[in-house]
């Protein structure tokens, strides 16, 4: 009996753990970020830290809630939950309230709901039951295809609303579908994409478009699986077409602010006086969170002993720059440990997701580590200058109730998938 009773208390305490520690080191620094310099009550709602504390306090309730749910629901529900959370995406085209630009958040009262972070979780889950469906064969094209829509329907919505961050992360789900069999030759072009992509803004559409033309025929010539020549041409066209739409798209669909962050990051502009302007108005935050990083030097400045992160000169610091925080305060080893329990993190679940009895749990714990791994990936690397600025929150650590809980469920989810495996006899 007592048995009985025990097992359904094995959790993998080694994720939970992990995901402990990044929330506790993450508000330490909400907190060191946020204050004022004035005496601190941790419950002051009317400071970030204060609420984050409350957020994270009421995570607990979440977590066991997600926790005594059975297993078989959230696979049994996922497709509902997957529309419930489409509805709310559409809702915000009606009731949401612009925050920065983006129509990403409902309001209610003085506190506000972002459903585009929880909208992540209920594709996580529809993807996972889609492909563990057993009438489902992702080297289909006809299923490859609906797939693609259930990805891009949240992302199309978010994109829509202008919140690029979010919209971003969906690409997460490649990293899914190629474990679960999607051909290789998609990973081959979005890469190509990618490059050609980058290369056309740079250098231009003809200098992309020559370049292209040169590899193909090097492939062709040098390569045992020769191409025919209709691949041939039909690649460098579609080259040619890429380069011209990328073009089309940097002019006439981007806005004016996400040109220049792109025109920053690739350095297109050529008149010094524009590209000064350019860096006084977009480049701040990041060049201040570069200062306030490497003043941190090996061991930092200590905790609240920061001065660049007291004398609020990196704006939205507590938010998608908390890491300049970690930079300043801690130095390079709170950086590396905060890097080490990130990755530490993602290879556990991974692990855990190869262990797993079915196919909806593995391709679900991928998917938890696929985003997981775009947010922190995207984040540090624009928060270091080495991607353009993108409004992308740090998983788990970053002030927000609505990405904390939303972090919160998708991998509590998982770690019930896994009890489940655990507690099977």
């Amino acid at each position: 009996m007592v048995r009985t009773t025990n097992r359904h208390f094995k959790f993998d305490w080694i994720t939970i753990i992990l995901f402990f520690l990044l929330v506790g080191f993450g508000w330490l620094n909400i907190l060191s970020a946020s204050h004022t310099g004035t005496d601190i009550s941790y419950f002051d709602v009317s400071q970030p830290y204060g609420k984050q504390l409350i957020f994270i306090l009421l995570t607990f309730g979440l977590i066991i809630l997600l926790l005594a749910i059975d297993a078989k629901f959230y696979e049994r529900f996922s497709s509902i939950i997957y529309i419930i959370a489409m509805i709310s995406l559409v809702g915000l085209f009606i009731f949401g309230k612009n925050v920065n630009g983006a129509t990403s958040w409902y309001a209610f009262g003085g506190m506000t709901l972002q459903p585009s972070e929880f909208a992540k979780t209920a594709t996580a889950l529809a993807v996972a039951k889609y492909l563990s469906d057993l009438n489902t064969n992702i080297n289909s094209l006809k299923d490859q295809i609906q797939t693609f829509i259930i990805i891009l329907i949240p992302a199309v919505l978010v994109l829509l609303q202008n919140d690029t961050g979010s919209t971003i992360v969906y690409m997460a789900f490649f990293f899914v579908l190629y474990r679960e069999g999607l051909p290789k030759y998609y990973l081959t072009i979005g890469i190509s994409i990618i490059i050609l992509a980058v290369l056309s803004l740079k250098f231009g559409y003809i200098f992309s478009s020559i370049i292209t033309a040169v590899f193909v025929v090097g492939y062709h010539f040098l390569s045992k699986k020769k191409l025919r020549i209709y691949q041939s041409i039909f690649i460098i066209i579609a080259a040619i077409a890429i380069s011209f739409g990328v073009k089309f798209f940097y002019q006439s669909i981007l806005k004016p602010h996400q040109q220049d962050r792109i025109s920053l990051w690739l350095r297109l502009e050529t008149d010094p006086d524009k590209l000064e302007k350019m860096k006084q108005t977009f480049a701040y935050n990041l060049n201040e969170s570069e200062k306030a990083i490497s003043s941190g030097g090996f061991t930092g400045r200590g905790f609240m002993e920061g001065t660049r992160t007291t004398g609020k000169f990196v704006p939205e610091q507590h938010t998608d720059y908390i890491f300049s925080t970690v930079g300043e305060e801690w130095g390079f080893l709170g950086s590396a440990f905060v890097v080490i329990v990130f990755v530490l993190l993602l290879l556990r679940i991974l692990h855990l997701a190869e262990i797993q009895k079915s196919q909806f749990s593995r391709a679900y714990g991928y998917g938890v580590a696929s985003i997981i791994f775009i947010h922190f990936l995207v984040n540090i690397g624009m928060v270091m200058g080495l991607i353009p600025t993108i409004g992308i929150p740090l998983p788990l650590f970053s002030y927000g109730g609505s990405g904390l809980w939303a972090f919160t469920i998708l991998i509590f989810i998982f770690i019930k998938l896994d009890s489940n495996r655990i507690n099977e006899w």
